[in-house]
């Protein structure tokens, strides 16, 4: 397994073009101090500071590096037991999908743990939790939850953690979900959700009222959003996708090598990609 230690300057590095736009690829980017093992990587998310936090699956679950590279620090260890989704909200607030556990864990972005949802390691079928993926916040702060490997159902919340509605069962109709493994609250406050192996993003109002399916995709992981309303959506072809905020797909590339589980974009449009195997951070810089 590659190191995610190696030096961005002596990474692999390449070109592609998306939407129009041109980007130079780096592979195994970020700087880990020796005393923090490799693991496999799962979700980015990138804070109000600029600074990258890398999931990943091992003791020392969530490590943050500076827009350099350069690692900052560490948090989760003890806390987090399956590390598999990320997101960061308005509030800067890092929203973390324990999925064995079933729970979120809200994160301040400095680390520490601030409260969570989903009663410790207790599953429960059709109510949150049972295996989450990821999770996003609205606007107006209210929490939406991919429960995605048992479930296949979406979980709305207050702004204030209380369970408010569900929707979504197994199957593959609109409405259905086999695995919702990433979820977004978009610019015109739709929800976005990565139906994995539906093959496709599923778009609902925040009522879970089902509007569109976007099509063409082949087992879509992760999504995002970046200032301009395009969406990108990585699959396991692999490739990232740019959608416009009507469904349209403005863009098709192949970044990765086996596909990112997780994807994240900078205030520069800079594009982050979790890569789990070979595992690593891939850093797609707009040029």
């Amino acid at each position: 397994m590659p190191n995610p230690a190696v030096r961005p300057d002596i990474a692999e590095t390449g070109r592609i073009v998306l939407a129009g736009v041109f980007y130079d690829v780096i592979r195994h980017w970020g700087r880990l101090p020796t005393d923090i093992a490799a693991a496999r990587v799962s979700q980015v998310a990138v804070d109000r500071l600029g600074r990258l936090h890398v999931l990943r699956r091992a003791a020392t679950p969530a490590v943050v590096f500076a827009p350099d590279g350069e690692f900052l620090f560490s948090y989760g260890t003890g806390q987090v037991f399956d590390a598999h989704g990320i997101r960061i909200d308005a509030q800067d607030r890092v929203l973390i999908a324990d999925r064995d556990a079933h729970q979120i864990l809200l994160f301040s972005s400095d680390g520490a743990l601030l409260f969570a949802l989903g009663e410790r390691r207790v599953p429960s079928w059709e109510r949150p939790f049972n295996h989450p993926t990821q999770a996003a916040v609205a606007g107006d702060g209210e929490i939406y939850v991919a429960d995605g490997y048992g479930n296949a159902r979406i979980h709305r919340f207050g702004a204030d953690g209380g369970w408010l509605s569900s929707f979504g069962s197994v199957g593959t109709g609109d409405g259905e979900f086999m695995t919702p493994h990433a979820i977004l609250v978009d610019r015109q406050n739709r929800l976005l959700v990565c139906d994995r192996e539906n093959d496709r993003v599923q778009v609902f109002d925040r009522s879970g009222n089902w509007l569109q399916n976007w099509d063409g995709l082949c087992r879509p992981m992760d999504l995002f959003e970046q200032a301009d309303g395009t969406i990108f959506v990585s699959d396991q072809i692999p490739s990232l996708h740019a959608f416009a905020p009507d469904g349209h797909r403005i863009g098709r590339a192949r970044p990765s090598l086996n596909g990112a589980h997780g994807l994240a974009v900078d205030r520069f449009g800079d594009i982050y990609l979790a890569e789990i195997d070979p595992s690593s951070v891939t850093k797609l810089i707009r040029i």
